[in-house]
């Protein structure tokens, strides 16, 4: 929450018969920065001159993320009392980051150097989705994915569970938790990263 500029996801979910359908798009945003010093003589690219020692260096990293998940499947089990999908998709991933490096000495003064990047990727992607009525108005959902395979990331997984209460014909509340991980690195370009938190929505049926 910190590093937290602005993060939000919307999902939508379809069934015909058996059939089933899931899609959700995801954006965050993060900016998190370090100092150090004083430290030992260094190069920074973008600089053109020697960081004499004793200089004080901080960084700023803005990160932008997007990704779409689609997913496709077959309600394997469909009872008043639980229900489970089995789903297969893909998610397409665009990551955007800048880095702000800035220098301080007497000798030099203050001095900043950026580089940006921005890079893409898809991952295939298997998982499936539980619903489990408690009462007439309160359920528990729970949706997990696994993918990646070296196809696109080496690895990414995710999964949401929420807690839901039924304000009307059409719409309900839900509480709970998502978890997103993936494990990139491709051509010089690493993303490593885990984000997860509460989530709070609201669903509108029709």
């Amino acid at each position: 929450m910190d590093d937290l500029n602005f993060g939000g996801f919307i999902n939508v979910w379809g069934r015909h018969g058996r059939f089933v359908f899931s899609g959700d798009i995801m954006y965050v945003n993060t900016t998190d920065g370090h100092g150090n010093g004083p430290l030992p003589a260094l190069q920074i690219p973008g600089f053109g001159t020697t960081i004499p020692p004793g200089a004080s260096v901080g960084a700023k990293v803005d990160t932008k993320q997007f990704t779409a998940t689609l997913q496709g499947g077959y309600r394997v089990l469909d009872t008043p009392q639980f229900t489970l999908d089995a789903l297969a998709g893909m998610r397409f991933w665009h990551i955007s980051n800048d880095v702000t490096v800035t220098a301080n000495h007497p000798a030099i003064g203050t001095r900043t150097a950026s580089h940006g990047e921005d890079f893409g990727w898809v991952d295939p992607v298997v998982g499936m989705r539980t619903f489990l009525p408690v009462t007439d108005r309160l359920s528990v959902q729970a949706q997990a994915d696994i993918g990646g395979f070296g196809a696109g990331s080496d690895l990414t997984w995710s999964a949401l569970a929420t807690v839901n209460y039924v304000l009307g014909d059409r719409l309900s509340a839900s509480v709970g938790y998502k978890v997103l991980d993936v494990d990139y690195d491709h051509k010089g370009h690493i993303y490593d990263t885990r984000l997860s938190g509460p989530v709070f929505g609201m669903t509108y049926r029709f």
